[in-house]
């Protein structure tokens, strides 16, 4: 017999009262980045989203399509502190999370004292982490997964929040080291950075002078920024759903049940158990950007290639095919059944 659920087990959904407050805000910081940078309102999106889930983003994309200014722009808005790091085969560890220097006292003796790196901040633009030395690039892994800085058998947590915004460009590879597995699985999202059209870029020819950005006419304060992740966290993800994204994230891997053949074809390893965690919490963000209480399966749908695109490794067969990660996405959205109903052929959905 079906079991009851008891009261306490019930979870207890916003209220519209609740929920449209924290709406209005990630509203207002939509707008002020759409007015700031014209002609991404979907990846302005996007980055919200990823932010709100305290993730961290690779943006993928040429140079001078803006990406500083981006994130420039969120500091701004946010009133979050901002640094960036340009990137160099010879940048070194110690010029990234901080290192210890020999310094005098008042009393004349000398003592090794902590400099703080560029990471301890808010907001870290890693501009071109891929142009780094893996030395460097595995200084990255504490900051980025656990939010701290070990440095002589002292750890030192990192200001919250704590977002790293990176970026590298697709197309120049000379002298550059490829992001590890390890890695790019800490990145919550990879966005690639469209060029814009003629239009927008006439826009910018015209109000923007010398490429300078607006000043934004509203700034979220730090107590909203607390309300927006404490609405995130009640932000109700429905058993039906969370079990859609387990099978989409299950079926990467080929051999699954429900592997499409591009997945059987073209796919080497599919994504980890983080990319289901991390697709739980950006489908709660972008629920609450649509003012609702309770994701649904077209939240996924939104964000499940972003999520997954870096995670996925392709084999030879894929490069022959010139086949990527998103065209696979593609496919196994469309082929797998969010609903995980098993009816005949001869049975649809509309006709149940």
């Amino acid at each position: 017999p079906h079991r009851k659920m008891p009261m306490s087990e019930i979870p207890t959904l916003l209220k519209p009262a609740e929920l449209s407050p924290a709406t209005e805000i990630t509203r207002q910081i939509c707008q002020q980045m759409d007015r700031c940078l014209l002609g991404r309102e979907e990846l302005h999106k996007l980055v919200l989203v990823g932010l709100l889930s305290r993730g961290h983003i690779l943006l993928e994309g040429l140079p001078g399509l803006g990406k500083t200014a981006l994130v420039r722009t969120i500091g701004a808005i946010m009133q979050l502190d901002f640094s960036r790091v340009q990137f160099t085969p010879d940048l070194m560890p110690g010029d990234v999370v901080g290192s210890h220097i020999l310094q005098e006292t008042d009393s004349g003796k000398r003592e090794m004292t902590f400099e703080p790196g560029p990471v301890f901040t808010n907001i870290l633009l890693a501009d071109e982490i891929n142009r780094a030395s893996p030395k460097t690039q595995s200084a990255m892994l504490e900051t980025m997964q656990e939010r701290s800085v070990t440095l002589r058998g002292k750890t030192r947590f990192l200001p919250d929040p704590f977002f790293v915004i990176a970026s590298q460009n697709p197309i120049e590879m000379e002298g550059t080291y490829p992001l590890p597995e390890a890695q790019l699985d800490r990145f919550l999202f990879r966005v690639k950075f469209e060029s814009v059209d003629a239009t927008v870029l006439q826009n910018i020819i015209s109000d923007r002078r010398h490429g300078d950005l607006p000043t934004p006419t509203w700034q979220a304060d730090r107590d909203s920024l607390t309300y927006l992740f404490a609405i995130m966290d009640r932000i109700f993800l429905p058993k039906p759903v969370a079990g859609y994204i387990a099978r989409l994230v299950a079926a990467t891997h080929p051999g699954n049940a429900e592997a499409p053949e591009a997945v059987n074809r073209y796919i080497q390893y599919g994504a980890s158990p983080r990319a289901a965690i991390a697709m739980g919490e950006a489908a709660r963000a972008h629920a609450l950007l649509d003012g609702r209480p309770t994701v649904g399966f077209e939240d996924v749908a939104v964000i499940a290639k972003p999520v997954m695109n870096h995670r996925l490794i392709l084999n030879y067969q894929a490069r022959f095919d010139r086949m990527d990660s998103d065209k696979v996405i593609d496919e196994l959205l469309e082929e797998l059944d969010d609903a995980g109903l098993e009816l005949p052929e001869d049975v649809s959905l509309q006709n149940a």
